[in-house]
């Protein structure tokens, strides 16, 4: 390539930067909270003009207000709508009006090695823009909360330098729209952020209702288990969901599953990983009787589970 056109492909690059930048940064603020006694930060992203901000549910804690900086130089107050620990979302309304706020994308369209720009506070630095690449996409990363542990699937993988504070700021494409809320640093030259698309805009919807996410869930632990070939070969899968431990007073060990057991759908939709089952745990499935069809050494049979609500 000659000077002249790797200044140009420099040129297209810096543009497409500098005009998302413009872009984000106003609707990218540094979020305050109190922490028994000592002050944590991180950032947020307003998605709408009277003051809803999505950020990370990590950023907020326990906390129920708080204070944001915008880079205006305005301060505003700002009051929790509602977390979600296991999915590492939170909602928060700030006291103004008339703010600037960021369209949203979705994150499912995303392709491995498409630009991406990161914007937050890290180390309270307001208003600072990282850019990459979206290194991998379909990861998966465990959240923790009192309820037990789950996975938030199809994270994005980004190269985008991401640092402590830049956590609740906006992942956004080339068109400066959200498709992802930062969350995590893996790693040198590894972020991680919890994707935006159907899913989590579900998520977002029940905080923005009632303040939190009802989930089911069966007690169950497992994971994609291979199938014996004559198995694969009458079911025409090649895998299903095995369990490998199953919850003491759990709505699996009422039903009677068994650690040995796999699992092969669920109310006739087929699962072959834990996050199959996961998908299903919804709010409309608590206490709605399912029939789970599982392998049981040679033989199939039919466990009817009813599933509880995950309390948080």
């Amino acid at each position: 390539m000659s000077d002249v056109l790797a200044d140009e492909a420099l040129d297209a690059y810096s543009l497409v930067v500098t005009t998302v930048a413009e872009r984000v940064v106003p609707a990218v603020v540094a979020l305050r909270v109190g922490r028994g006694g000592r002050e944590g930060a991180g950032s947020g992203v307003i998605v709408a003009p009277d003051g809803f901000v999505l950020t990370s549910a990590h950023v907020i804690g326990g906390a129920a207000r708080g204070g944001a900086e915008l880079t205006d130089g305005r301060s505003l107050e700002f009051e929790v709508v509602g977390r979600d620990d296991l999915s590492d979302l939170a909602v928060v309304r700030l006291s103004g009006s008339d703010l600037p706020r960021l369209d949203l994308g979705d994150a499912d369209r995303l392709k491995v090695g498409q630009l991406v720009v990161a914007v937050g506070n890290p180390h309270g630095l307001a208003g600072s823009v990282t850019a990459g690449v979206v290194s991998a996409l379909g990861r998966s990363l465990p959240t923790q909360a009192r309820a037990g542990t789950r996975l938030v699937e199809n994270v994005i993988q980004t190269d985008a330098a991401l640092n402590p504070g830049n956590s609740g700021g906006a992942l956004v494409d080339s068109r400066a729209r959200l498709v992802g809320i930062n969350t995590a640093v893996a790693g040198v030259g590894l972020g991680l952020a919890v994707p935006i698309n159907a899913t989590t805009l579900g998520i977002v919807d029940a905080l923005l209702r009632s303040g939190r996410v009802r989930r089911a869930y069966l007690g169950v632990v497992g994971g994609r288990r291979p199938l014996a070939p004559r198995h694969a070969a009458t079911f025409g899968r090649t895998g299903g969901v095995g369990v490998v431990e199953v919850a003491p007073a759990s709505p699996a060990a009422a039903a009677g599953l068994r650690p040995t057991d796999t699992i092969l759908d669920l109310d006739g939709t087929p699962v072959s990983s834990a996050g199959d089952l996961q998908r299903l745990m919804v709010s409309h499935a608590i206490g709605r009787a399912v029939i789970a069809r599982v392998l049981r050494g040679d033989s199939v049979v039919d466990v009817e589970i009813v599933p509880a609500e995950l309390e948080s």
